[in-house]
């Protein structure tokens, strides 16, 4: 069948206007947030699951890879087609279906936008966790494929931890459905699996997700450092202290004066480093919390701890880190945001490796993430346009990605593997582990589904440039 054929059938399933195809058109679905890139040869918006799965029946019958994509807010090239394939966009399937009060879910599909939940069950005093940064935007869908985070995920957990239920369409055009309202289904954990896979397993079309109830006390607390070390020691103290924050998330000096000129969030502009801390809970619970994340830091040289005094100066700190991203967009046409974990105790050590690779590559790097968790954000800042100031940057992103690896840690936290990390898997896994994964997606996805994404080819071994990484970073420890 040719792809002039295909086009021809899919606008028969979903009418002429909901199928783009010429250039012009499909030049908005070539990227995401990554620095790859990618031109569909087609881009269909269904309405329905049936619809889906007579996308994948028809993509099944011609040979033709089928792509999912949200909002295409991804850093990782998951959504991208890499062989002109078809992508399939949720806006049209942006309904919430269902808000279960009594049980604290919600039915919603997957092109619903993740702060478009939480806005509309708030009345009830109810929100749904994970949280990115670019939560205004992105969607549920997407956030199930990546297994998204961010700030707020540090107690309560991220994506997986909040899908209780699926509805998916299978590679061969199948519905399934797997788990439902309850906590815990007999049965192999089929909902875990899917929820993270990056589309290469199934297509998402319906989630049933948690839903949490807001806390009767919430503290921020901001602590200001002359230097990046005394704010990463209080990190490694503060999980010492046994005390697990809603929130804990670091600013570089760099980053929070760029995010200070943008939005005037009150980051004081002539510090090394911020802390930003979040506690929830029972009154009592989080004034004694509060008390001991203040003792903790300015044991650890913070020259202030500040406390937002009302909702109004919380929510201005806040605004200032969820807009962190957008603000680093003044210091440089381009910047590639990285996504490494490792243990908490070793994040000042690798705060530091980072300033070593920034020398090494010439290149300037933005510090802001997940400190909580060990989920570093270091974005490279470059220019797009220069070949060479690209490859630099893909080869330190590398760098720092395998020395996440060294250090117990891996190489992604919430961004997922994509088209961007796929080369770097072997740091992680070796051949059983990586074939026991194909064998499972081969059982689900007979290679219609986001082909050449997670698991690595020697193409993007190449692209990547693992093989010019130092020899002690290249095995998994």
């Amino acid at each position: 069948m040719s792809f002039d054929e295909v086009i021809t059938q899919l606008q028969g399933l979903l009418g002429a206007q909901h199928v783009l195809h010429r250039p012009e058109d499909l030049m908005l679905y070539e990227y995401d947030a990554s620095v790859d890139k990618g031109t569909p040869g087609a881009v269909v918006f269904p309405s329905t699951t049936e619809e889906v799965a007579a996308l994948v029946r028809l993509a099944h019958r011609a040979e033709v890879s089928v792509v999912p994509r949200g909002a295409g807010t991804g850093l990782s090239g998951g959504s991208i087609s890499r062989d002109r394939g078809i992508v399939i966009v949720f806006t049209r399937m942006n309904r919430i279906l269902e808000v279960d009060v009594a049980n604290r879910r919600a039915v919603v599909q997957p092109g619903v936008v993740n702060l478009d939940l939480s806005a509309a069950v708030a009345r009830y005093g109810l929100y749904f966790a994970p949280d990115p940064s670019s939560q205004k935007a992105c969607t549920i869908g997407g956030n199930v494929a990546e297994n998204s985070g961010g700030p707020h995920t540090l107690a309560q957990g991220v994506t997986v931890n909040h899908v209780t239920g699926i509805e998916v369409v299978l590679g061969t055009g199948e519905i399934a459905r797997f788990g439902g309202k309850c906590i815990d289904t007999c049965g192999y954990d089929v909902t875990g699996y899917f929820t993270g896979s990056e589309g290469t397993l199934g297509i998402v079309t319906e989630i049933t997700v948690k839903l949490v109830r807001k806390a009767e006390a919430v503290a921020t607390l901001l602590a200001i450092y002359n230097t990046v070390d005394e704010g990463a020691n209080s990190v490694v103290e503060i999980t010492a202290e046994g005390i697990t924050p809603t929130a804990l998330e670091m600013l570089d000096g760099l980053t929070l004066r760029t995010v200070e000129e943008a939005t005037h969030a009150g980051y004081p502009m002539d510090s090394g480093a911020v802390l930003l801390v979040e506690l929830e809970g029972l009154r009592e619970e989080v004034e004694e919390q509060a008390a001991l994340v203040r003792g903790v830091c300015m044991r650890n040289g913070a020259r202030e701890v500040r406390r937002a005094k009302d909702e109004t100066e919380r929510a201005l700190l806040w605004k200032g880190r969820k807009n962190a991203f957008a603000a680093i967009g003044r210091l440089a046409p381009s910047y590639y945001t990285q996504d490494g974990v490792v243990p908490r105790s070793k994040i000042p050590q690798t705060l530091r490796y980072i300033a070593e690779v920034s020398k090494k590559y010439g290149l300037t790097i933005a510090n802001i993430f997940h400190a909580g968790d060990g989920n570093m954000h270091p974005a490279i800042l470059f220019d797009l346009r220069d070949p060479d100031q690209l490859k630099r940057t893909v080869a330190a992103g590398a760098d720092i990605l395998a020395y996440c690896v060294s250090l117990g840690g891996s190489i992604t936290g919430e961004h997922g593997v994509g088209m961007e990390k796929n080369a770097l898997m072997p740091l992680l896994f070796n051949e059983t582990d990586l074939d026991v994964m194909h064998r499972l997606h081969d059982a689900f996805n007979p290679g219609v589904l986001n082909p050449q994404k997670v698991f690595p080819t020697p193409r993007s071994c190449r692209e990547t440039g693992s093989a010019s990484l130092p020899p002690e970073l290249r095995r998994r420890p």
